[in-house]
Parts: structure tokens; C-alpha cells; sequence
């Protein structure tokens, strides 16, 4: 269980961000962003040190957690008008405790199998990147405002 009094700072982990993006902070976690624009792919990464799994969280922190990851992933299925939202804590290559919301398209590249492993990463341009961020940052502000 994680205790309150911890005294070791949060740092993303190096995989995290070499791969991703920072777009914003959230009560519980950082909102990152996949550079790989195959798929609108989103992580949640709970800003608590040395938590590899959901239930080291405090009771508070799961349900955050839970809140952030709902309220992400209806928001990125309006935005995007997906055919599934993929959500998923592996945790296999980078131990932190991170949480996928990658908004699915029965037209993508590797419908209907899971993305890991099968296509190449594709950056976003500047423009894809600029476009993306406020598309999704212009509406989690609205709806952070109301929360």
C-alpha cells in the first residue's frame, strides 16, 4: 500500500518519456500522449513513486484512477467517434504503473488484434501533433471545469 507520508518523488519512467508526449496533469496522473499516430493512444500514469500495479494505490488514488480513466475514455470516443475504446495496464516492458486508452477503428492497420507489435510507430508531424492537443486538451478543460 502506498503510504502518504512517502518521501520519494514521482519521476516518469526514461521508456515513457522517450515514447510519449506530456499533455497534462490530472489530480492522480499525468496525461501523456503515444507518439505513434496509427491510433489516438493515451496513457494515464498515476503521479505516485514505486506503484507497479493498481491495488499498491490507496483506496482514494483506485478510485481517481478509475474517475480519470472513465472520464478519458469517453471523452477521446466523442472526439474521435472510435468503434472501441482499448484500455489496458500491462506493464510487461515498463514497470510503472501506466494505463492505456487507445481509441480503436474497425479500419485500422491490425483491427481486430491488439496493436502491440504489429504495426510501426508513426509520429505525429507538428501539425498532427498541434491539431491532436487541442482537440483533446480544449475539451478536457471543459469538462475538468465542471468536474
Amino acid at each position: 500500500m502506498s503510504e502518504q507520508g512517502d518521501t520519494k518523488p514521482f519521476c516518469l519512467h526514461p521508456q515513457l518519456v522517450k515514447d510519449c508526449i506530456e499533455l497534462a496533469e490530472l489530480p492522480l496522473s499525468k496525461l501523456l500522449l503515444s507518439n505513434d499516430s496509427n491510433y489516438p493512444w493515451f496513457i494515464l500514469v498515476p503521479k505516485v513513486a514505486d506503484i507497479s500495479e493498481i491495488y499498491q494505490l490507496d483506496w482514494q488514488q483506485q478510485q481517481q484512477l478509475l474517475n480519470e480513466s472513465s472520464l478519458l475514455s469517453e471523452l477521446l470516443m466523442q472526439i474521435f467517434a472510435g468503434d472501441k475504446m482499448n484500455v489496458a495496464a500491462l506493464g510487461n516492458v515498463v514497470e510503472q504503473l501506466h494505463v492505456h486508452h487507445v481509441v480503436r477503428f474497425k479500419e485500422d492497420g491490425c483491427w481486430p488484434k491488439p496493436i502491440w507489435g504489429q504495426l510501426p510507430a508513426k509520429p505525429y508531424s507538428e501539425v498532427e501533433l498541434q491539431d491532436i492537443k487541442t482537440k483533446v486538451l480544449s475539451q478536457l478543460d471543459v469538462v475538468m471545469q465542471k468536474a
